[in-house]
Parts: C-alpha cells; structure tokens; sequence
C-alpha cells in the first residue's frame, strides 16, 4: 500500500516570536534575529550573539525542561487546531529533540571534579569515560530538580507532548542531532504511505542554552561578527538559535474524509548517511545527494527538472557550504545551476534538532505564499559555492515543488519534497 501523504496544520516558534507572521516579517523579509544573549555569560566565549528570544527566562532552567515542554506542547496545539483535530485522538507523536547530556545535566558539587551528572546515574554513581566519579552528597538533586530532569528526557518529552494534547499512539524520540526532527518527519511519511497509520505530529525544538554554545564556541564554529554569512566568500560561522515547529500529517484519503483541506503534500523523502568524518560532511556532499535523489526519484522527478525551489542546510561555515553546493550539484546535474536555493538559518541562526521541522515548515510557506526567502548576509561570491542562492532580497515566484534538505554531525542527511495543490 502507498498513499498520499498531505499536511493538514502546523505551529512554530522562533526567536522572532510565535507564530507564522512574525517569521514572515523576519525570514521572509531577510531580517536577521541575531542579537547579545542575556541567557548565560558569554563573557568567556569568543561571540556573545545567538537568535535567542530574550523572554525566554535567564539560566539552564529558563530553556531546559519545562520551558521546552511549554513550547513544544503550544506549537502541537496550535498545529492540530489548524488540521481541525482535537479531543482524543489516536495518532503517532514524533519529536526531535538533543540526546546528549546536554538536555538532562546539572553538575555534581561537592564530589571533587565538575562531571556531566547524568540522570542514568542518579543514585549509583556515575562514571566518565571509564573512571569512576565519587558520588554526589546526599540530597543534591531536589525533587523539583528530579522532575525538571525527567522532563529533558528525550522519550519523556513525546510522551508529555502527547498526554498533554490528549493524542494517543505510538510515540518516539528523534535525537540524532541536527536532522532529528526531520527524522521524525520521514518516519511518519514511511508510517503514513504504508498504511500503519493515519495521522502523526511531528515536532522538535531546541532552546539555545549554555553547554551547547560553548562547545560550538570552542570549536571555532560560531561567527565572531554576529553575521551569518551562508555560501558566501566571507562567511566565518554559524549562530545558534531558539526553534521549535509541530506539524500534523495524515493520510490524504483520512483528509478528504473528514472534510480537511491539505496545505501541501509530502511526495518524496530519503535519508542517507556516508560516515565521512564525526563533525565534518563528506567533502563532495555524498550523503546529501543520495537523500536528495531518494526524495527526487520517489517523486516521479529523478533528475529534479520538477524543482522550484530548495531550502538548503546552509550553515555559514567553510566545511558545509562548499560540501553541500557540490552534492546539490552531484544530486541534479542537469538542474542545478537554475534552482533557486537559500539558507534561513542566516536570520533564525543554526535550530540543531529544531531546524528540520521549522525549515519544513518555511518551505511550505514558500510554497503557499509564492515568495522565497533570501539567503540574508550574502556578500562576495565563491567559486566553491556557484549557485543561485536567493540573495538579501526574498524573490517573488509561482513555485509547485520545493526540497528542504539537512544534515547532522556523523554524516546523517535527509531531505523532504514538498508539493503545492
């Protein structure tokens, strides 16, 4: 069996605000949502710039746990209420969200070094990277403490997502970084087209906090200037950034019978790994390619002469960029070079386990609205990345089918093809 897989309502969050309108001032209009994070001091770090919301909440306790459970439990209501559904329903949550120590740490005190306290280890001692760490005093995690934690759990989350919104159904948690709540979407599509079940909601988020920005910090990722430059000449680094996105999808058969109006159909999606490098992508973009012809060929369009559009990774760093204009380029040759691509995360910064589900959201947007977003920052032109990248301006066009593609540390690609009634 394989049917029809459409997309019937959605809910987003970024650091321009909530909801759709705000994204489209910002986004759509070019307009960067970088600005100093109060969050944490970045008094230690070589930039103290991210698209933050600054209503977020300072601190770890203002971003993890509850704060993330909040918006992702928002964007799902709002994105069911768009598809008409509500009530109890039966229907797969699927979320993206870290699954590092990032999301469910504190520090030991008191127990000689600072170590990742880990929540596998509450009660027995941890140990790190084979040695053994004495363990913490009694009574250092608080009960509200031990339920902030279990609420960063990433399979805690799609099970809060779904008793809070009364959904019921299989249930699973994507962490595998920076394509997790794409993941999630290419799931449901596989669950959906084969008929084991009807609807799913799809979500992610990532709420930018201290530990994460350090290590991209320290890594020498993070643009010194504030400024995203994606395939650009100039372009020095990525901007982390706040994200979170649910999307309802269905069957299209389930759709018309319920009387629902699909906002765009999902007609192809792959996913590929190469296992180049654990941080650095394949240098010919290999991974990407074959997920973007998985998607292509699914779609009835092998060689992508069908495209319109494509919502690129686009991270503004030296390895992505060039990698991921040569696996465009491997994934169409034909094509290529007359399909307008773009990068967002040049104005909602780098969304991590976020970014494939609010990336997928901006390009049905796109679609919708007839209008693509601009690569904003663009300067000077580089011969390693010689495509039509949308620059600084949004581009008004008449676009049917658009591809959003991403990829993760580890060589993990996806992509999705979306496609407009």
């Amino acid at each position: 069996m394989t049917r029809e897989v459409a997309v019937t309502g959605y809910g987003v969050q970024t650091a321009f605000g909530e909801g759709v309108e705000v994204l489209r001032r910002g986004v759509f209009a070019g307009v960067p949502a970088f600005r100093p994070t109060t969050r944490f001091d970045t008094g230690p770090y070589r930039t103290g710039v991210a698209a933050a919301a600054p209503d977020r909440g300072d601190g770890v306790d203002g971003v993890e746990g509850w704060a993330l459970r909040d918006a992702l439990r928002w964007c799902g209501g709002e994105a069911l209420g768009m598809a008409g559904l509500g009530g109890c329903l039966e229907a797969a949550v699927l979320v993206g969200v870290a699954g590092d120590h990032r999301s469910v740490t504190r520090y030991w005190r008191g127990a000689g070094d600072s170590v990742p306290r880990e929540l596998s280890s509450v009660g027995r001692g941890p140990s790190v990277a084979g040695r053994a760490v004495p363990r913490a005093p009694e009574g250092a995690l608080s009960a509200p403490e031990l339920d902030r934690f279990a609420d960063a759990v990433p399979a805690r989350l799609a099970a809060l997502l779904g008793d809070g919104l009364g959904v019921s159904g299989p249930r699973l948690a994507f962490t595998n970084a920076c394509v997790a709540s794409a993941a999630a979407i290419v799931h449901a599509c596989r669950l959906i087209s084969s008929g084991r079940i009807d609807v799913a909601l799809c979500a992610g988020g990532y709420l930018v906090e201290e530990e994460t920005f350090g290590k991209f910090d320290s890594g020498r990722a993070l643009s010194r200037d504030g400024v995203v430059r994606p395939f650009s000449a100039d372009r020095s680094g990525l901007l982390l950034g706040d994200g979170v996105a649910a999307v309802v999808l269905e069957s299209a058969e389930h759709a018309r019978r319920r009387g629902a109006r699909p906002l765009v159909s999902v007609v192809g999606w792959g996913a590929a790994g190469d296992a180049h490098h654990i941080a650095q992508p394949h240098p010919e973009g290999a991974g990407l390619a074959r997920a973007a012809q998985q998607a292509s060929r699914m779609a009835g369009d092998p060689d992508g002469a069908s495209l319109d559009y494509i919502n690129a990774h686009g991270t503004g760093t030296k390895y992505n960029d060039g990698a991921e204009t040569r696996g465009l380029r491997a994934a169409f040759p034909k094509w290529a070079e007359s399909i307008p691509v773009s990068s967002t995360k040049s104005t909602t910064g780098h969304l991590l386990e976020a970014a494939g589900v609010v990336e997928f959201v901006i390009t049905m947007l796109a679609l919708l609205d007839g209008v693509l977003p601009p690569t904003a920052g663009y300067g000077a032109p580089d011969p390693e990345c010689d495509l039509d990248y949308v620059p600084n301006e949004p581009r008004r066009v008449d676009a049917r089918r658009a591809l959003t593609v991403n990829a993760a540390f580890g060589g993990a690609n996806t992509a999705l093809l979306l496609e407009r009634p």
